[in-house]
């Protein structure tokens, strides 16, 4: 039982790390966050929600300034402060919105908050298992090599829920009645309003799918929709 102490201690210390990390990340959205007033984005949520046979789909502004969507760990929605003022300054359209609200409920629906926190987990445990037998053969770099193996693993596991998301927003915005197109559109805008976030990373390190295979998924399933209507 001892020699597995080294993992269940790793599992203990990686799931204490991940609750408090959502406990604070609540508290600092409920403290700068408010709901989202604006009355054309609200027209496309109310589609959404009708979608989903939903009353509402609140969504939450999130007083930052970076561009960004996100799914709390608590389920709640929010866009940044600074993606809000793209669309009311006309460089993204309520539709393209609506397809990052689409993909954030993606994220909640499919309960990939408590798969993040069981991969995490899990990348704890491969990093210390890893780390005792590589130290033992590759002294010093060891923790290194393991850290890379164990963070391309958690990366691609985050790339399987950035495609899953996506998939469900392509098929919320066909039966809201939006479509698919502004979903590629906002693909297309997306490295220009973020600042094209991991530039230079070796594919299999990033957390995000590269945005043409995005595109190229979605237009995947549109044939595949197509030809299962006929």
């Amino acid at each position: 039982m001892l020699k597995f102490a080294p993992v269940l201690f790793a599992i203990a210390y990686a799931l204490a790390m991940y609750w408090f990390s959502a406990l604070r990340t609540t508290k600092m959205l409920d403290q700068q966050s408010k709901p989202l007033t604006d009355p054309d984005l609200l027209a496309v949520t109310a589609r959404m929600a009708q979608a989903l046979d939903l009353p509402a789909i609140k969504v939450h502004v999130f007083d930052v300034e970076p561009v960004n969507g996100l799914a709390a760990p608590d389920g709640r929605i929010f866009l940044t402060r600074g993606f809000v003022q793209k669309f009311r300054s006309g460089v993204v359209t309520a539709p393209e919105m609506a397809s990052v609200i689409a993909h954030e409920l993606g994220h909640v629906a499919l309960g990939h908050s408590r798969r993040r926190m069981i991969d995490f987990t899990g990348k704890n445990a491969v990093f210390v298992m890893l780390s005792a037998v590589l130290n033992r053969f590759l002294p010093f770099v060891g923790i290194w090599i393991a850290n890379l193996i164990s963070s391309a693993l958690i990366a691609r596991l985050s790339r399987r829920d950035e495609h899953e998301a996506d998939a469900y927003a392509s098929a919320l915005l066909v039966k809201a009645g939006i479509g698919t197109g502004p979903q590629k559109s906002m693909f297309r805008k997306l490295d220009a309003l973020t600042g094209a976030p991991g530039a230079g990373t070796p594919a299999w390190l990033m957390s995000h799918p590269k945005i043409a295979e995005r595109i190229a998924a979605i237009e995947d399933r549109e044939a595949r929709w197509a030809v299962q209507q006929f």
